[in-house]
């Protein structure tokens, strides 16, 4: 084999295994919408990975790749001083789901969700979580009652 030939077989062999890498390194798309967590940080949803998912060979039999969902994160809204922190929350959930989010407060008040008629009582400092069926798809305002101030807006979108 002449020396072109080799170096032409070698220039090959790296373009393969740098493409084959590259497929094998998956993305990171850090620009998904983030969700704000009950620390009050932001963080992309997520998937937990099983050391076979990463690469690592765990069977006997060297088979097979397996990947376990995370639970996802519950949207806080944090009021203080009677108002949404940060500004008014808009949560998105698709019908059939469950609505989940938590309200954590200065300001003792009556959290209610419109058009799904829940009403929840929240203590000064104290937190309330929902967890509703989404039964119903459109837009419904969620608000201090006392106060009449919006705090969330949810979204539930069709199946």
């Amino acid at each position: 084999m002449s020396p072109r030939a080799r170096i032409a077989l070698v220039a090959s062999a790296v373009v393969v295994l740098v493409v084959a890498f590259v497929i094998s390194s998956g993305s990171d798309d850090t620009s998904k919408k983030q969700d704000r967590t009950d620390a009050g940080a932001t963080a992309p949803a997520a998937t937990a990975t099983t050391p076979a998912a990463a690469g690592a060979d765990t069977t006997a039999g060297g088979a097979g790749t397996t990947t376990t969902p995370a639970a996802p994160a519950i949207p806080v809204i944090r009021v203080v001083d009677a108002k949404p922190q940060g500004g008014v929350e808009r949560l998105t959930f698709t019908k059939g789901d469950t609505i989940k989010f938590t309200v954590q407060s200065d300001t003792a008040d009556e959290i209610h969700v419109h058009g799904y008629d829940v009403h929840k009582d929240v203590t000064a400092g104290g937190k309330v979580t929902f967890s509703i069926p989404a039964k119903i798809e459109g837009r419904f305002v969620v608000e201090l009652e006392n106060h009449a101030t919006q705090i969330a807006e949810l979204e539930v979108n069709p199946s």
